[in-house]
Protein backbone atom coordinates (compact mmCIF):
# COMPACT_ATOMS: atom_id res chain seq x y z
CA UNK A 1 0.00 0.00 0.00
CA UNK A 2 1.40 2.88 -1.11
CA UNK A 3 1.00 6.88 0.82
CA UNK A 4 0.76 10.00 -1.55
CA UNK A 5 1.96 13.14 0.28
CA UNK A 6 1.75 16.50 -1.16
CA UNK A 7 3.37 19.60 -0.62
CA UNK A 8 -0.28 20.78 0.91
CA UNK A 9 -0.11 17.73 3.56
CA UNK A 10 3.02 20.11 5.00
CA UNK A 11 1.01 23.04 5.23
CA UNK A 12 -1.94 21.70 6.72
CA UNK A 13 0.29 19.90 9.52
CA UNK A 14 2.77 22.80 10.52
CA UNK A 15 3.37 25.79 11.15
CA UNK A 16 4.66 26.94 7.58
CA UNK A 17 3.00 29.63 5.72
CA UNK A 18 3.19 29.92 1.71
CA UNK A 19 4.45 33.05 0.38
CA UNK A 20 5.17 31.97 -3.35
CA UNK A 21 4.40 28.83 -5.89
CA UNK A 22 0.80 28.84 -4.99
CA UNK A 23 -0.03 26.72 -8.02
CA UNK A 24 2.79 23.94 -7.03
CA UNK A 25 1.13 22.91 -3.54
CA UNK A 26 -0.16 19.64 -5.18
CA UNK A 27 2.93 18.92 -5.79
CA UNK A 28 4.22 15.08 -4.53
CA UNK A 29 6.38 14.16 -2.37
CA UNK A 30 8.46 11.59 -2.90
CA UNK A 31 10.90 11.11 -0.20
CA UNK A 32 11.20 11.69 3.58
CA UNK A 33 15.15 12.69 2.79
CA UNK A 34 15.39 16.70 3.32
CA UNK A 35 18.24 18.54 1.05
CA UNK A 36 19.86 21.58 2.28
CA UNK A 37 21.49 23.12 -1.03
CA UNK A 38 24.70 24.24 0.71
CA UNK A 39 26.67 22.94 -2.07
CA UNK A 40 24.24 23.93 -5.05
CA UNK A 41 24.56 27.79 -3.49
CA UNK A 42 28.14 27.46 -4.99
CA UNK A 43 26.90 26.65 -8.36
CA UNK A 44 27.39 23.24 -8.28
CA UNK A 45 24.08 21.52 -9.85
CA UNK A 46 25.41 18.37 -11.03
CA UNK A 47 24.38 16.20 -8.04
CA UNK A 48 21.23 18.21 -7.46
CA UNK A 49 18.42 16.04 -5.58
CA UNK A 50 15.72 17.91 -7.33
CA UNK A 51 13.10 15.57 -6.55
CA UNK A 52 13.45 16.24 -2.27
CA UNK A 53 12.28 18.75 -0.66
CA UNK A 54 14.79 22.03 -0.24
CA UNK A 55 15.89 23.46 3.16
CA UNK A 56 17.21 26.93 3.55
CA UNK A 57 18.44 27.99 6.91
CA UNK A 58 20.76 30.75 8.10
CA UNK A 59 24.23 29.12 6.32
CA UNK A 60 22.47 29.21 2.98
CA UNK A 61 20.73 32.45 2.93
CA UNK A 62 23.45 34.37 4.12
CA UNK A 63 25.85 32.67 1.27
CA UNK A 64 22.68 33.59 -1.09
CA UNK A 65 22.73 37.23 -0.29
CA UNK A 66 26.35 38.09 -0.77
CA UNK A 67 25.94 36.56 -4.11
CA UNK A 68 26.00 39.18 -7.19
CA UNK A 69 22.59 39.76 -8.25
CA UNK A 70 23.62 37.56 -11.64
CA UNK A 71 24.44 34.75 -9.91
CA UNK A 72 21.11 34.81 -6.98
CA UNK A 73 19.36 34.50 -10.16
CA UNK A 74 20.84 31.47 -11.36
CA UNK A 75 21.07 29.46 -8.48
CA UNK A 76 17.18 29.84 -7.50
CA UNK A 77 16.71 29.61 -11.25
CA UNK A 78 18.27 26.12 -11.19
CA UNK A 79 17.41 25.02 -7.76
CA UNK A 80 13.56 25.67 -8.81
CA UNK A 81 12.61 22.60 -11.09
CA UNK A 82 9.64 21.26 -12.59
CA UNK A 83 9.53 18.16 -9.42
CA UNK A 84 11.28 20.26 -6.60
CA UNK A 85 8.28 19.64 -4.18
CA UNK A 86 9.10 22.84 -2.53
CA UNK A 87 11.46 25.02 -0.06
CA UNK A 88 11.46 25.81 3.33
CA UNK A 89 12.79 28.69 4.68
CA UNK A 90 13.31 29.00 8.65
CA UNK A 91 13.74 30.91 11.41
CA UNK A 92 11.63 33.55 9.83
CA UNK A 93 14.00 35.43 7.77
CA UNK A 94 12.88 37.33 5.08
CA UNK A 95 12.33 35.68 1.87
CA UNK A 96 13.89 38.02 -1.27
CA UNK A 97 12.09 39.01 -3.71
CA UNK A 98 14.52 37.23 -6.14
CA UNK A 99 13.44 33.96 -4.63
CA UNK A 100 9.58 34.91 -4.55
CA UNK A 101 9.37 35.92 -8.23
CA UNK A 102 11.11 32.90 -9.36
CA UNK A 103 9.19 30.31 -7.09
CA UNK A 104 6.25 31.71 -8.78
CA UNK A 105 7.40 31.82 -12.60
CA UNK A 106 7.91 27.90 -11.96
CA UNK A 107 5.47 26.54 -9.13
CA UNK A 108 7.53 25.92 -6.96
CA UNK A 109 6.06 26.46 -2.96
CA UNK A 110 8.15 28.50 -0.75
CA UNK A 111 7.30 27.42 2.41
CA UNK A 112 7.92 29.80 5.74
CA UNK A 113 9.00 29.09 9.23
CA UNK A 114 9.01 30.73 11.94
CA UNK A 115 11.16 28.12 13.67
CA UNK A 116 14.73 27.13 14.41
CA UNK A 117 16.41 25.28 11.04
CA UNK A 118 17.45 21.84 12.85
CA UNK A 119 13.76 21.55 14.76
CA UNK A 120 11.86 22.44 10.86
CA UNK A 121 14.20 19.32 9.73
CA UNK A 122 13.14 17.12 12.43
CA UNK A 123 9.83 17.16 12.54
CA UNK A 124 9.68 17.29 8.45
CA UNK A 125 11.62 14.44 8.30
CA UNK A 126 9.43 12.32 11.26
CA UNK A 127 6.13 13.34 9.25
CA UNK A 128 7.52 11.76 6.23
CA UNK A 129 9.42 8.77 7.59
CA UNK A 130 5.73 7.71 9.48
CA UNK A 131 3.74 8.17 6.62
CA UNK A 132 6.64 6.62 3.60
CA UNK A 133 6.98 3.62 6.03
CA UNK A 134 5.83 -0.01 4.74
CA UNK A 135 2.57 -0.64 5.59
CA UNK A 136 0.11 -4.02 5.62
CA UNK A 137 -3.15 -5.11 7.72
CA UNK A 138 -3.16 -8.27 9.32
CA UNK A 139 -6.55 -10.00 10.67
CA UNK A 140 -6.24 -10.07 14.64
CA UNK A 141 -6.37 -8.14 17.66
CA UNK A 142 -3.88 -5.74 19.18
CA UNK A 143 -3.80 -5.19 22.89
CA UNK A 144 -2.13 -3.36 25.27
CA UNK A 145 -1.08 -5.80 28.12
CA UNK A 146 1.39 -4.64 31.00
CA UNK A 147 3.04 -2.33 28.51
CA UNK A 148 4.05 -5.32 25.79
CA UNK A 149 1.67 -4.49 22.41
CA UNK A 150 0.65 -8.05 21.90
CA UNK A 151 -0.82 -9.20 18.69
CA UNK A 152 -3.67 -11.58 19.09
CA UNK A 153 -3.85 -13.97 15.60
CA UNK A 154 -5.91 -16.98 14.70
CA UNK A 155 -8.65 -18.37 12.72
CA UNK A 156 -12.13 -16.63 12.35
CA UNK A 157 -14.28 -17.61 15.34
CA UNK A 158 -11.16 -19.29 17.58
CA UNK A 159 -12.40 -16.81 20.00
CA UNK A 160 -9.58 -13.57 19.64
CA UNK A 161 -12.13 -10.74 20.46
CA UNK A 162 -13.67 -12.90 23.62
CA UNK A 163 -10.22 -12.66 24.92
CA UNK A 164 -9.65 -9.11 24.07
CA UNK A 165 -12.91 -8.27 25.74
CA UNK A 166 -11.83 -10.12 29.36
CA UNK A 167 -8.44 -8.75 28.94
CA UNK A 168 -10.07 -4.93 28.47
CA UNK A 169 -11.98 -6.28 31.58
CA UNK A 170 -8.64 -6.91 33.47
CA UNK A 171 -7.32 -3.16 33.24
CA UNK A 172 -5.67 -3.68 29.75
CA UNK A 173 -6.13 -1.45 26.73
CA UNK A 174 -7.52 -2.21 22.93
CA UNK A 175 -5.61 -0.78 19.91
CA UNK A 176 -7.43 -2.92 17.44
CA UNK A 177 -9.73 -5.66 16.56
CA UNK A 178 -10.62 -7.96 13.36
CA UNK A 179 -8.38 -5.86 10.93
CA UNK A 180 -4.75 -4.02 12.70
CA UNK A 181 -2.65 -1.78 10.02
CA UNK A 182 0.87 -2.05 10.68
CA UNK A 183 3.44 0.01 9.51
CA UNK A 184 7.18 -0.48 9.80
CA UNK A 185 9.09 2.43 11.51
CA UNK A 186 13.33 2.31 11.03
CA UNK A 187 14.35 -1.23 10.46
CA UNK A 188 13.50 -3.34 13.39
CA UNK A 189 10.21 -1.48 15.54
CA UNK A 190 6.62 -2.49 14.06
CA UNK A 191 3.77 -0.13 15.11
CA UNK A 192 0.37 -1.55 14.96
CA UNK A 193 -3.05 0.98 14.65
CA UNK A 194 -6.54 0.27 13.82
CA UNK A 195 -8.55 1.75 10.68
CA UNK A 196 -10.33 4.74 11.30
CA UNK A 197 -13.86 2.79 10.37
CA UNK A 198 -13.67 0.04 13.55
CA UNK A 199 -11.64 1.86 16.16
CA UNK A 200 -12.47 1.33 19.57
CA UNK A 201 -14.97 -1.67 18.17
CA UNK A 202 -14.81 -5.06 19.24
CA UNK A 203 -17.16 -7.35 17.34
CA UNK A 204 -18.28 -9.94 19.70
CA UNK A 205 -20.67 -12.91 18.32
CA UNK A 206 -24.33 -12.99 19.73
CA UNK A 207 -23.77 -9.34 21.06
CA UNK A 208 -22.85 -7.61 17.71
CA UNK A 209 -20.61 -4.45 17.84
CA UNK A 210 -19.67 -3.14 20.91
CA UNK A 211 -17.91 0.32 21.89
CA UNK A 212 -15.14 -0.47 24.16
CA UNK A 213 -14.28 3.26 25.07
CA UNK A 214 -17.97 4.37 25.45
CA UNK A 215 -18.60 0.63 27.92
CA UNK A 216 -15.25 1.22 29.58
CA UNK A 217 -13.54 4.56 29.23
CA UNK A 218 -10.99 6.60 27.77
CA UNK A 219 -8.28 4.25 29.52
CA UNK A 220 -9.72 1.17 28.14
CA UNK A 221 -8.10 1.99 24.22
CA UNK A 222 -5.20 3.22 22.82
CA UNK A 223 -4.78 4.62 19.15
CA UNK A 224 -1.65 2.40 18.39
CA UNK A 225 0.90 0.54 20.08
CA UNK A 226 4.43 -0.73 19.09
CA UNK A 227 4.02 -4.71 18.06
CA UNK A 228 6.48 -6.82 21.01
CA UNK A 229 4.74 -10.34 20.71
CA UNK A 230 2.50 -12.53 18.70
CA UNK A 231 -0.13 -15.09 20.54
CA UNK A 232 -1.54 -17.06 18.10
CA UNK A 233 -4.38 -18.82 19.27
CA UNK A 234 -5.27 -22.59 17.77
CA UNK A 235 -7.63 -25.37 18.38
CA UNK A 236 -6.38 -27.77 20.68
CA UNK A 237 -4.78 -30.84 18.08
CA UNK A 238 -4.33 -33.95 20.48
CA UNK A 239 -2.18 -35.27 17.55
CA UNK A 240 0.21 -32.62 17.55
CA UNK A 241 3.08 -31.51 20.53
CA UNK A 242 2.93 -28.56 22.03
CA UNK A 243 5.94 -26.45 23.66
CA UNK A 244 5.77 -27.29 27.37
CA UNK A 245 9.19 -25.73 28.01
CA UNK A 246 9.47 -22.64 25.96
CA UNK A 247 13.43 -23.40 25.58
CA UNK A 248 12.77 -22.51 21.83
CA UNK A 249 11.41 -19.21 20.46
CA UNK A 250 9.31 -19.33 17.21
CA UNK A 251 9.26 -15.85 15.47
CA UNK A 252 6.61 -14.33 12.37
CA UNK A 253 7.66 -12.23 9.80
CA UNK A 254 5.81 -9.36 8.94
CA UNK A 255 7.48 -7.09 6.00
CA UNK A 256 11.42 -6.98 7.56
CA UNK A 257 10.52 -7.77 11.10
CA UNK A 258 10.65 -10.77 13.24
CA UNK A 259 8.60 -11.16 16.23
CA UNK A 260 8.81 -13.42 19.17
CA UNK A 261 5.53 -15.71 18.65
CA UNK A 262 3.98 -18.33 21.05
CA UNK A 263 1.04 -20.70 20.00
CA UNK A 264 -1.63 -20.88 22.52
CA UNK A 265 -4.08 -24.05 22.11
CA UNK A 266 -7.48 -23.16 22.74
CA UNK A 267 -9.58 -25.96 24.73
CA UNK A 268 -12.74 -25.57 26.94
CA UNK A 269 -11.57 -24.51 30.80
CA UNK A 270 -8.21 -22.81 29.66
CA UNK A 271 -8.28 -18.91 30.57
CA UNK A 272 -6.89 -17.50 27.77
CA UNK A 273 -6.78 -13.98 29.23
CA UNK A 274 -4.75 -15.09 31.93
CA UNK A 275 -2.41 -17.10 29.77
CA UNK A 276 -1.50 -13.90 27.71
CA UNK A 277 -1.31 -11.73 30.87
CA UNK A 278 1.33 -13.98 32.01
CA UNK A 279 3.25 -14.41 28.54
CA UNK A 280 3.78 -10.52 28.42
CA UNK A 281 5.14 -10.53 32.02
CA UNK A 282 7.16 -13.70 30.71
CA UNK A 283 8.02 -11.37 27.83
CA UNK A 284 8.82 -8.58 29.89
CA UNK A 285 11.27 -10.72 31.86
CA UNK A 286 13.27 -12.38 29.30
CA UNK A 287 14.25 -8.86 28.31
CA UNK A 288 15.10 -8.08 31.45
CA UNK A 289 17.61 -10.88 31.02
CA UNK A 290 15.48 -13.77 33.23
CA UNK A 291 14.32 -16.87 31.52
CA UNK A 292 12.56 -19.63 33.56
CA UNK A 293 13.07 -21.93 31.02
CA UNK A 294 16.49 -21.62 30.89
CA UNK A 295 17.33 -21.71 34.51
CA UNK A 296 14.82 -25.07 34.18
CA UNK A 297 16.89 -26.92 31.85
CA UNK A 298 20.29 -25.46 33.94
CA UNK A 299 18.84 -27.05 37.00
CA UNK A 300 18.38 -30.15 35.36
CA UNK A 301 21.71 -30.05 33.52
CA UNK A 302 23.41 -29.13 37.26
CA UNK A 303 21.03 -32.29 38.94
CA UNK A 304 21.99 -34.59 36.19
CA UNK A 305 25.74 -34.30 36.32
CA UNK A 306 25.84 -34.16 40.04
CA UNK A 307 24.26 -37.89 39.97
CA UNK A 308 26.25 -39.00 37.52
CA UNK A 309 29.25 -37.95 39.63
CA UNK A 310 27.63 -39.39 42.86
CA UNK A 311 27.52 -42.49 40.67
CA UNK A 312 30.79 -42.59 39.78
Amino acid sequence: MTTIVRTKDLLENFNLELVAGEEGIHREITTSDISRPGIEMTGYFKYYPKERLQLIGRTEMTYFLDLSPEDQLDRITKLCTDVTPGIVITRGMAVPQIIIDAANNSGVPILHSPRKTTRVISRLTNYLEVKFAPFTAIHGVLVDVYGVGVLITGQSGVGKSETALELVKRGHRLVADDSVEIRQEDYDTLIGNSPPLIEHLLEIRGLGIINVMTLFGAGAVRSNKKISLIIDLEIWDPLKQYDRLGLDEDKMKIMDVDVPKATIPVRPGRNLAVIIEVAAMNFRLKRMGVNAAEEFSERLTDMIKLENDEME
